[in-house]
């Protein structure tokens, strides 16, 4: 599969049908609409986000870099949100692509180490993250006393 990866706006309009495929998909496995501790990320604070498209400009994957404030634990960190990667295009390598893509980005805005937060009920991410060389940290931020909610962290 080849594919092209490039800096959109957030409010976009394949990102943000992306990104309702992600929300129904998480809706389904948390049997819920409130999965997410926190303010969830906009316009307005997300400083970077990526769309990946097939040659033929069907939108296959997304997410984007969110700086974290207020936080011991993350003040160097950028923060990854919505990482979404449509399942048919899963196992096609576009995921490893994608997150170099934003690790990438993180660098070029200074960040030397990135953070994300995933769930317990998505062990194919927290798979996929882990063979990533992402490291599993204390729950940081909103994530604090959430028993759905696993973090990670790499240093870039």
């Amino acid at each position: 599969m080849t594919w092209t990866i490039d800096e959109v706006a957030y409010d976009d309009d394949q990102a943000r049908s992306l990104r309702r495929a992600q929300r129904r998909e998480l809706d389904a496995r948390y049997g819920c609409d409130d999965h997410e501790p926190g303010i969830p990320p906009s316009a307005d604070d997300i400083s970077v986000f990526l769309l990946a498209r097939r040659l033929d400009g069907t939108a296959i994957a997304c997410g984007g870099l969110r700086h974290v404030k207020n936080s011991v634990a993350t003040a160097d960190a950028i923060e990854i949100k919505r990482m979404y990667v449509v399942p048919s295009a899963r196992g096609s390598g576009i995921a490893t692509a994608f997150l170099r893509a934003l690790e990438d980005q993180a660098r070029r805005l200074g960040s030397t180490r990135i953070v994300l937060e995933t769930g317990t009920r998505q062990p194919d991410a927290i798979r996929f993250y882990e063979r990533e060389g992402y490291k599993s940290i204390p729950l940081y931020g909103a994530y604090i006393g959430s028993d759905e909610s696993v973090c990670y962290s790499l240093s870039l």
